[in-house]
């Protein structure tokens, strides 16, 4: 392992699929294989930016595995998969879930119930109508689907009835979080019609979002025009959109600066050359939070003290100084400093204390060097690095072990050691049972679940929104979460984009790329 630091994206929280489906690979190749009939030439982008149209060229590090929302899951590709799709909801600047498909939504007095109201006249884009049938399939498909990442994120969903323009939902429980769960992240709606062959589907999009897929090259390139029938057409004046596989890291600020792209999530160490080149370099807020996993179900996390002793050893603000420039955050919970999950009360509860971690290793019979633990990660990484130079100093022997096949065990909580990134969730309940709850896929110690979380996150869901007690109730499920002995928080890494200064500011909806407003001046 190369003792060189080099920073990189974190790792993107993707969901295991239905009947312990692997991870699959971030592309597939670079086969060259069109799908649908071109639009545009192969200098679309060019051609649209010369007669005057307004073209989005985005490269992405983070370019779609899936164009099937319910196998592409609600990792990071989300943002590109929401070009293509729109959902009942999504996130306004504060994180609130606000109309999208759906015009308005209702509980039952009970809470166990949420009829949700469609806008009248939507269509797909081949044509079939979005109505409270096409919410049905989309649930009962990512359910069901064999292949789905997305079916253990609607465990609360018992049933749907379609009714005309409405979609009733029948909950297993109170369950006031739906609102926030069934956004972008989690139910992106594609056509019935087209997701009758799931396979196609994957290949050739159809959806009711803003833009409409005209040519897709698997892995590497996807055109898309303006979607006339959007219902929020009219505050979208993007007319073309290029979206591209990012090529090697260091050649993306030169492509940005010769106009080959205009937007592009870049890594921290280019930052500084993008802003010498002219272009804007901003931090778009999200839910980023980097973790070690732990598995106390094994020796010698079945002990306590070691466990304490390891969080202890943990020096927080090496990982935003060595990996992102600054750019990213110190965090010891799933949640930013100031969004409403985040409990200032559990702030700093295990502070950088070496001495206190070694102190805790001897009480608990071991002496320096004579822990060995194998820490397993899917490919090479200086977060590791890190881990392994400060458990060192604390007396734990770590080696470091590359596994391309790290899903299946991680999954499968087989493993011992090893760690994790998300991008979050935008219903903070969802986020913190993934990380805590007893069948939480980034819980490594399954079935453990801290004590007193579960009666705190009942207490969540059935508690409404808008109610004045939520904020508290939220973050007393927060603390009872940080008191797993399985994950240790570490640091944010940033959504760090650069672009050209043509493009007018993004929204600032935390986790999400959102186009609604945004303007393109001149060619590039």
């Amino acid at each position: 392992m190369s003792a060189r630091l080099a920073p990189r994206r974190p790792v993107i929280d993707r969901r295991p699929a239905r009947g312990g489906r692997q991870l699959r690979a971030a592309a597939l190749g670079t086969a060259l294989l069109t799908v649908l009939v071109p639009a545009l030439s192969a200098c679309g982008g060019d051609a649209a930016a010369g007669s005057g149209n307004a073209t989005l060229k985005w490269t992405s590090s983070y370019f779609p595995t899936h164009w099937d929302p319910v196998v592409g899951g609600s990792g990071a590709q989300f943002r590109e998969l929401a070009l293509v799709y729109a959902s009942l909801t999504r996130t306004d600047e504060n994180g609130k879930a606000v109309p999208d498909l759906a015009k308005s939504w209702e509980y039952n007095v009970k809470g166990d119930r949420i009829t949700f109201h469609l806008r009248p006249g939507l269509k797909f884009s081949d044509g079939e109508p979005v109505d409270g049938a096409a919410v049905k399939a989309a649930i009962d498909r990512a359910k069901k689907q064999q292949n789905s990442a997305l079916f253990g994120d609607l465990t609360s969903i018992k049933s749907v009835d379609a009714e005309g323009l409405d979609a009733v939902i029948h909950l297993t429980q109170v369950d006031y979080q739906i609102p926030q769960l069934l956004g972008e992240r989690v139910l992106q709606i594609a056509s019935p019609k087209a997701a009758a062959s799931p396979a196609e589907l994957d290949q050739n999009p159809v959806g009711a979002g803003p833009f409409i897929v005209t040519q897709l090259i698997p892995g590497t390139k996807v055109l898309l025009k303006k979607n006339p029938d959007y219902w929020d057409a009219k505050n979208i004046h993007i007319d073309n959109v290029e979206l591209t596989s990012a090529p090697d890291a260091a050649t993306v600020v030169n492509g940005l600066q010769t106009g080959v792209y205009n937007f592009a999530d870049i890594e921290p160490n280019q930052a500084q050359a993008a802003k010498k080149a002219g272009l804007e370099v901003f931090v778009q807020p999200g839910f980023n939070a980097s973790n070690i996993s732990l598995n106390i179900n094994k020796a010698p996390f079945d002990d306590d003290k070691v466990v304490d002793a390891v969080r202890y050893a943990i020096n927080r603000k090496e990982f935003v100084d060595k990996l992102t420039f600054g750019y990213g955050e110190v965090t010891d919970q799933p949640f930013p400093k100031g969004y409403v999950a985040y409990d200032p009360k559990s702030e700093n509860d295990y502070s950088y204390d070496p001495a206190k971690s070694r102190k805790l290793l001897a009480e608990a019979g071991h002496k320096s060097g004579q822990i060995k633990l194998d820490l397993v990660i899917p490919a090479e990484d200086p977060q590791a690095e890190i881990v392994q130079s400060q458990l060192a100093a604390v007396g734990i022997t770590v080696t470091i072990k590359i596994d391309k096949n790290w899903a299946t065990p991680f999954f499968a909580k087989d493993l011992t050691f090893s760690l994790y990134g998300t991008t979050g969730r935008d219903s903070a309940a969802q986020t913190l049972t993934a990380h805590f709850g007893p069948n939480g896929p980034l819980n490594l110690s399954s079935p453990y679940e801290p004590s007193g979380f579960e009666a705190a996150i009942a207490r969540v869901r059935q508690t409404p929104l808008g109610s004045p007690a939520y904020p508290q109730v939220l973050r007393a499920a927060t603390r009872a979460g940080l008191r797993s002995k399985a994950l240790i928080f570490t640091y944010s890494q940033p959504n760090l984009i650069a672009k050209s200064k043509s493009i007018s500011g993004l929204p600032k909806n935390p986790a999400h790329i959102d186009w609604t407003g945004v303007t393109i001046s001149g060619t590039r």
